[in-house]
């Protein structure tokens, strides 16, 4: 079963770049069935705390977003309830939902891939960060590794048409 990992439980290729890591957790989900997205964070010195992918399917559970899974693993390993000064990676651009648990959890940065005009909440739909209730605004950068990202989703999809 595909799951939330602490960085104790990184994989052997803990040397490739968080956004590789966050691709192949990404591929490990479409494995599973799960929507391929996949998601890493990394602390302040830029050591990985936590990845995931999607486990909606597999858990039954519409929240289990990999964004959601690693933020929620990298408050465990730091012990704390705040992600300020860490990353957050994934592969596509988080959805609304994702983008206000990362306001929540005041991520310091948000690095995403793919752009996803239908359920993205950063870039697209309530833009959620220029919201004027939105207590903490991380700085976001897109379209990173953008093509490998958005070829997983398309070829996941495609196989189910």
């Amino acid at each position: 079963m595909h799951s939330a990992k602490t960085a104790d439980a990184a994989p052997p290729m803990a040397c490739a770049s968080p956004m590789a890591q966050a691709l192949v957790q990404a591929a490990q989900a479409a494995a599973c069935g799960e929507v391929p997205v996949g998601a890493v964070v990394t602390g302040p010195d830029g050591a990985v705390l936590a990845q995931a992918g999607n486990l909606t399917e597999s858990a039954h559970d519409a929240s289990a977003h990999a964004e959601l899974l690693a933020m929620r693993a990298a408050t465990r390993a730091l012990r704390t309830t705040r992600l300020q000064n860490c990353v957050l990676w994934v592969t596509l651009e988080p959805c609304p939902m994702c983008a206000a648990a990362a306001a929540l959890f005041r991520v310091k940065r948000i690095v995403f891939g793919a752009y996803d005009p239908k359920g993205g909440g950063i870039d697209h739909g309530p833009r959620v960060f220029q919201a004027p209730g939105c207590l903490h605004v991380p700085e976001v950068v897109g379209g990173v590794r953008e093509t490998e990202a958005a070829l997983l989703l398309k070829q996941f999809f495609a196989a189910r048409r």
